[in-house]
């Protein structure tokens, strides 16, 4: 699904913006349900949300290594799932 952000509808950015807020949901994840790549998810989250809760979102998406799959490695422990991997409704992994 590789659409522009002004064909996207309601609950389509309504996703987006959850998704962007959740600290395990990567923008790779994000670009693979959507097609929207990191810019164009910065740019729809500038759109939806009130300026200062935009710049909330920015300070603690900058440089978090969960944002991004391919910094996010874990060398000792268990792997940590990302979002397509997790259910929400029931809380467990799929």
């Amino acid at each position: 699904m590789h659409k522009e952000i002004s064909e996207l509808n309601t609950s389509e950015l309504n996703a987006i913006v959850r998704m962007g807020w959740e600290d395990r949901t990567s923008f790779e994840v994000i670009e693979e349900k959507t097609g929207l790549n990191e810019a164009a998810v910065i740019r729809v989250m500038r759109s939806e949300l009130k300026p200062r809760s935009f710049r909330l979102w920015r300070e603690r998406v900058t440089g978090r290594i969960t944002k991004h799959r391919k910094r996010f490695k874990r060398r000792d422990g268990p792997r940590v799932p990302d979002a397509a991997e997790f259910n929400p409704k029931s809380g467990s992994q799929k």
